[in-house]
């Protein structure tokens, strides 16, 4: 089944510095995506013309372009125009946080505008200033709505990380590919149990984020 293949050598060990890879780049794009997301997801909800106008070209832009694209477009384009070579470590970090923030932002302009009015309404009313709404009531609502969807957000960019080895990053399914061609006469089947193994590790990374928010949702549900 080509399982032996792990046993040879590092191999186990070079897919999980591949894992590792994968996973710092997640975290730090999920990291920025977060941050910028809130931003401009708030801007996104003060419905004023301009604004609305910039933000819905930025996700139009991310819903229609394919990440694959982007990629290729922020590695091999800014050595164009520039001059200049980007490591295809920055390059995949720019586009994940590209494409990240515009789906946080959303996310959060969703979460907001299902605040009712009435509530901006009756907090004013009891003399609250608009600060004070926002951290004592809106924020709080926010966050139960918005935390199970950011999570789900995770373990997409997570798993499309896999895209990163069409620029020479070598993360875990580049270091399968090379298992499976450094094994290629020796080990004929070895494709099945590396690509196995890979699909256990992003399962693996996957899953308690995933199970995280299942939990969320049912608990705030009560």
């Amino acid at each position: 089944m080509g399982f032996d293949v792990l046993l040879k050598g590092k191999n186990m060990l070079r897919l999980l510095e591949g894992l590792g890879v994968a996973m710092k780049i997640s975290l730090v794009s999920v990291v920025i995506s977060i941050f910028l997301g809130i931003v401009v997801g708030m801007l996104m909800s003060q419905k004023k013309p301009l604004i609305n106008a910039i933000t819905r070209i930025y996700l139009e832009i991310v819903r229609i372009m394919p990440q694959l694209v982007l990629l290729f477009i922020v590695f091999f384009g800014f050595t164009k125009l520039t001059g200049k070579n980007i490591s295809a470590e920055l390059s995949s970090i720019i586009v994940f946080s590209f494409w990240g923030t515009a789906e946080m932002a959303d996310l959060v302009r969703g979460s907001l505008l299902s605040i009712p009015m009435i509530q901006y309404e009756s907090s004013k009313a009891l003399g609250f200033s608009r600060l004070q709404t926002y951290i004592y009531i809106i924020i709080p609502q926010v966050a139960r709505r918005l935390l199970p969807l950011s999570i789900n957000l995770i373990t997409r960019m997570i798993k499309t990380t896999s895209l990163i080895m069409m620029i020479g990053m070598v993360e875990v399914l580049k270091t399968g590919q090379q298992i499976i061609e450094a094994n290629r006469k020796t080990s004929p089947g070895a494709a099945f149990g590396i690509f196995a193994t890979i699909f256990l590790l992003y399962f693996l990374a996957c899953w308690p984020i995933s199970c995280l928010s299942k939990y969320l949702e049912k608990r705030w549900e009560n």
